[in-house]
């Protein structure tokens, strides 16, 4: 588990790349130049680490490409202390992103295969999530909620209520929204059952699987 002078510098070319596309969050480019995502993928892989393109994992899943992380992690506004919950572990990359922030990170994966070895490898790096789940993400985690905010890393096909009504008034979910091609969609809570939609154009995803432990 190696982190070079090497590594760095092309983290660095990254957040420049990421700047470049419009990222204007000092803390998440901070936070992405400073997160060794080579060790989130498999060794043979690390000419790919710090390209900024999606990359196939286990279990089927890719780790998203690191606008795509950068762009929904800027959406949240994420405050130190802030409890987070995310749909989608994965790899643990978004999750490293979100503790280097500070928030308070609740995850849930429902790939069994990926929970064990993200469950694993977070803490050896130095990320501690308050909770890894293994579970359903449609079904969110109630007994923690309300959240400050919530992301989705998965293509829905529709919102899932229960992410709505796990959210603080004020709270934000940015949930990519889609079969084939996912809108990237924000939900600001602003009352009980009031929420103001905005749309930031057209990503890809895996896709958000249900009810399938």
């Amino acid at each position: 588990m190696k982190d070079t002078f090497k590594h760095k510098g092309l983290r660095q070319q990254l957040v420049n790349i990421l700047k470049n596309k419009g990222i204007i969050d000092d803390a998440v480019l901070n936070a992405i130049g400073t997160i060794p995502r080579h060790l989130f993928m498999d060794s043979g892989f690390l000419d790919h680490a710090y390209q900024d393109k999606a990359f196939p994992i286990a279990a089927d899943q890719t780790i998203s490409q690191p606008y795509t992380v950068a762009f929904q992690t800027e959406l949240l506004q994420v405050k130190k202390e802030d409890k987070i919950l995310e749909i989608g572990t994965g790899s643990g990359y978004q999750t490293a992103v979100l503790c280097q922030l500070g928030a308070k990170v609740y995850s849930i994966e429902r790939q069994q295969e990926l929970f064990k070895k993200t469950s694993k490898f977070l803490p050896q790096l130095g990320y501690r999530a308050k909770k890894l789940i293994f579970g359903d993400g449609y079904k969110g985690l109630k007994e923690e909620a309300p959240f400050d905010s919530i992301i989705v890393t998965a293509g829905a096909p529709f919102v899932p209520k229960p992410l709505l009504s796990q959210l603080k008034i004020g709270g934000r979910l940015v949930i990519p929204v889609g079969d084939d091609v996912q809108i990237m969609t924000l939900f600001i809570r602003n009352g009980d059952k009031e929420f103001e939609q905005h749309e930031f154009g057209e990503f890809r995803f895996v896709p958000l699987l249900e009810d399938k432990n």
